[in-house]
């Protein structure tokens, strides 16, 4: 009896696999090369970067290119490096639905509680900044147990922690001002790291840390950019993988090289940098972010789906409360002291700065990078218009228009998508 043996599968698993293996390599190389469709894709955040290319340039030309010398650029992350902080912070509280009006009146508890340790009791520097960190958690504590445990809107939670953490901050000062701050606590919003590697006539370690930037930026793209393509989603060409890169790189090149070539590197340029790619990583790589995006996007799905909302509402306050008191730390040391009217409409800066920034009014929409943009977007407008000697009033009234906008365009592409389907 002749036994028959069955044919070897192993070329056929060969042929079925060689495929998967060598797609990722042709697909990289693969992708719309429209450059309509992929502004258009995601209209919400690329309309943000066309804005803030367009309104950078207006500015340079309107002031003969006063506000992009090495000078003012320095001046515009010293003096609102403490709005993007607080935009951090709100872009996650308007994620998850939710809006917080009291971080103005928190900076100003936090700053003012360093002070009376720091200045009027003769403590080091580094325990007013520790004793702000942990009032500015409490406070958060305090918001978050308001919002997630008994069920009053945050707006009204934080309304009222608007009046209160205002009243206390007159308490604490005793309704005076007080100044100066010794010079190690005021280096944490006016210092620099210069010389550290010499150069001549500029800082050569503030642009190896340009150069870092922008190979950190290519290679987490690049990363992404696979992951896309392996789970077959689209890409850009390429070549306009590569054109994005490099233009990225040459705008945070030309930025280092004009801090370079004016006092180095701020030090709070380092601290709000540390806090975007550990916020970047939070919102984009954690349950703990996912879970915010998906209370903010749906609630009943998000409660049906296992998400612990009271328990992530609380924390997203308690991380309010963290930044809005670094926040403190670098407007009093900026301002080399405390003020009882420190911090006033803060609130409102950050929140224009994530609704411009792309962030949806009613919620589950925002990114960091996207906040970010648009606080830079409000604070190049701010110092051009007083480089121009543009009126406070006028100035205002362009903030207001441009925040009006910015909503308008979000009311706008949800309109569009829905009668897109």
């Amino acid at each position: 009896m002749t036994r028959t043996v069955p044919p070897s599968s192993e070329p056929e698993a060969q042929t079925a696999t060689a495929p998967k293996d060598v797609a990722p390599a042709v697909a990289l190389h693969t992708g719309t090369s429209n450059v309509r469709t992929l502004l258009t894709s995601n209209l919400r955040q690329s309309g943000i970067y066309v804005a803030f290319v367009v309104i950078v340039a207006l500015f340079a030309i309107l002031t003969d290119g006063t506000s992009l010398s090495p000078g003012n650029v320095t001046n515009i992350v010293l003096q609102y490096s403490y709005i993007l902080i607080l935009a951090i912070g709100m872009v996650i509280v308007i994620i998850a639905g939710h809006i917080d009006l009291s971080v103005g009146s928190v900076v100003a508890l936090t700053g003012a509680v360093s002070a009376v340790l720091v200045i009027r009791q003769g403590m080091p520097w580094y325990v007013g900044i520790l004793a702000a960190i942990a009032v500015g958690l409490l406070i958060g504590a305090w918001q978050g147990f308001w919002v997630a445990y008994v069920g009053i809107p945050a707006f009204i939670v934080t309304l009222a922690g608007m009046l209160l953490f205002r009243g206390l901050t007159l308490q604490v000062l005793d309704n005076i001002s007080l100044s100066p701050f010794p010079s190690e606590y005021s280096r944490v919003a006016s210092g620099f790291l210069n010389g550290l590697l010499g150069g001549n006539g500029y800082d050569a370690f503030t642009l190896l840390i340009g150069a870092i930037a922008v190979a950190g930026y290519a290679y987490s793209n690049w990363r992404t950019r696979v992951a896309r393509i392996k789970y077959q989603q689209p890409v850009e060409s390429f070549p306009l993988f590569i054109a994005k890169i490099v233009a990225v790189g040459a705008v945070v090149m030309a930025f280092a090289w004009q801090l370079a070539h004016a006092r180095g590197l701020p030090i709070v340029l380092i601290i709000l940098a540390v806090l975007i790619l550990a916020y970047g990583v939070i919102t984009n790589r954690t349950v703990f972010g996912r879970q915010v995006y998906a209370i903010g996007g749906n609630l009943a799905a998000a409660t049906l789906s296992g998400v612990k909302v009271r328990a992530v509402n609380f924390w997203i306050f308690v991380n309010m409360g963290f930044l809005a008191a670094i926040a403190g730390v670098v407007f009093s040391s900026r301002s080399n002291g405390a003020q009882p009217s420190a911090g006033n409409m803060f609130e409102l800066d950050a929140i224009a700065a994530a609704f411009i920034g792309g962030a949806a009014v009613t919620g589950g929409v925002g990114t960091v990078v996207g906040a970010m943009v648009g606080g830079l977007i409000m604070a190049v407008m701010s110092n051009g218009m007083q480089l121009m000697g543009v009126d406070q009033s006028i100035q205002s009234v362009v903030k207001g228009l441009v925040l009006l906008l910015a909503v308008a365009f979000d009311v706008y592409n949800k309109r569009r998508a829905g009668t897109s389907r």
